[in-house]
């Protein structure tokens, strides 16, 4: 062995081949991006590839046969897909890829709609980790469902098309700002002040609330609903932009949502793509940015169910089918950022365009949270990258004492699974618009498919 094969040393995906691979793999990415903002959108929207690949619905309980090709969608906003194979799945276990479709950003409150000073706004909560004045001054659409007390449910979705108008939230000019600028960033921005613009002009004949009705009258004619049906409703305020392309070369590319739908694409197309013997359970999950709470989370029971169903139908036992399994749990780490670099240790972070990213442990600080996946497990993943013609880095997130983050792979382990973090290194994570490069997509892909073989 020469000296320098004992050095490691990370990759940078540069070859001519991956580069137009790349290119030509985001492209599907980028329409997946701009038709599903939201985690209901992306399940309808992995719902229609599936089916187009065969796929069929499954209702819990159904046998599953080997060679079956399923998917079960639980209440519009996580979905299983499960490609049921040949091998024996007692010794083999399954291969499970899991990765989250919710992504921060404002959710209209319960009684949001209010006037002031003839102007009417939505009140809105933000959803999961965000930089709040990230979210004043830019365009957004209004996307979601409002569900009827005659069980009807009226999707929403204003702000996408040319044709469309946007939302706003207004910010101060800096000529009275000396107040804010001089306040922490955590206490200049109130929550209770991220209040959406959403219409000006009165209701003629009105003296009281005009604007407010007039809003109200809009709503009633194109979607049949009343101010009392805000009350069961889910909609999203995302910001109203499309997936672009940055930068001369075309390396990068930026769009809100990249946490985690980076991840969860190159899922879905490597499990409707490749051919395999193994049993697959490709996870798409909700509310991993709110703690993965809820049964639409990963904290929810289904996923026993679904493998104790698997292990039901293939008759052998669920416990030593969980013990064979192996699942990579596929969340964004932080990129390297040049213009922050005392963010990061920059011997153990992943840099972009160097492939996907491996994390042995996430969590906070004292590795608080963290599923830190077992060297041996490690090992496996290397030589199934190695295999496959993988290119793949390592990275924590961030430095030690800065903070950190969790995912969703302590709730898989926790079944007795192998688990290990795998995803796509991000720039400006969890703001409204956020940057990737175009090949550690597309080296997500391969390592999915490699691991699904």
């Amino acid at each position: 062995m020469e000296n320098k094969d004992l050095l490691y040393k990370r990759t940078q995906a540069k070859d001519a081949a991956l580069l137009e691979a790349a290119q030509k793999y985001a492209e599907g990415y980028k329409r997946f991006l701009d038709n599903g903002k939201t985690e209901r959108e992306v399940v309808k929207e992995t719902v229609a590839m599936a089916q187009a690949a065969g796929y069929k619905e499954y209702r819990l309980g159904d046998k599953i046969n080997a060679g079956d090709k399923l998917f079960y969608n639980n209440r519009g906003k996580a979905l299983f897909l499960i490609r049921a194979g040949r091998a024996d799945l007692a010794k083999e276990g399954v291969r499970i890829l899991v990765a989250h479709v919710d992504s921060p950003r404002l959710d209209l409150k319960q009684v949001p709609l209010y006037e002031e000073n003839d102007i009417a706004y939505l009140k809105t909560h933000y959803y999961g980790g965000i930089k709040k004045y990230q979210w004043l001054t830019i365009p957004l659409a209004l996307h979601g469902v409002i569900a009827k007390k005659d069980g009807e449910v009226v999707e929403i979705k204003v702000g996408e098309k040319e044709e469309d108008p946007v939302f706003y939230i207004t910010d101060l000019l800096p000529h009275l700002s000396q107040e804010i600028v001089t306040k922490p960033v955590s206490e200049a921005f109130p929550a209770e002040n991220l209040n959406v613009i959403v219409g000006g002009l009165p209701l003629d004949g009105e003296e009281k609330d005009a604007v407010k009705l007039a809003v109200l009258r809009y709503l009633n004619d194109a979607y049949g609903v009343t101010e009392e049906d805000f009350l069961s409703a889910e909609i999203e305020v995302v910001p109203a932009v499309k997936a672009r392309d940055v930068g001369f070369d075309r390396a990068f590319l930026a769009s809100y949502g990249h946490d985690d739908r980076v991840c969860a694409y190159p899922e879905i197309t490597a499990t409707l793509e490749t051919e395999t013997e193994q049993t697959v359970v490709t996870i798409l999950a909700d509310k991993e940015e709110i703690g993965s709470e809820g049964n639409s989370g990963m904290q929810c029971i289904l996923i026993k169910d679904i493998l104790d169903l698997l292990a039901e139908s293939y008759g052998v036992s669920s416990a030593l089918v969980r013990s064979h399994s192996a699942c990579l749990s596929a969340d964004v780490t932080a990129g390297y950022d040049p213009n922050y670099k005392s963010a990061f240790e920059a011997k153990n972070v992943a840099y972009v365009g160097y492939g996907v990213g491996m994390c042995k442990f996430t969590g906070s600080r004292g590795k608080g949270g963290s599923n830190d996946a077992h060297a041996e497990f490690i090992g496996k993943i290397r030589k199934v990258f190695a295999d496959g013609g993988v290119i793949w880095q390592t990275g924590e997130l961030g430095r030690v004492d800065l903070g950190g983050g969790g995912t969703v792979a302590k709730f898989l382990a926790s079944y007795n699974i192998d688990t290990v973090d795998v995803g796509v290194p991000v720039l400006s994570m969890h703001a409204p618009y956020e940057l990737i490069a175009k090949t550690d997509l597309y080296s997500a892909h391969l390592a999915f498919v490699a691991f699904i073989r």
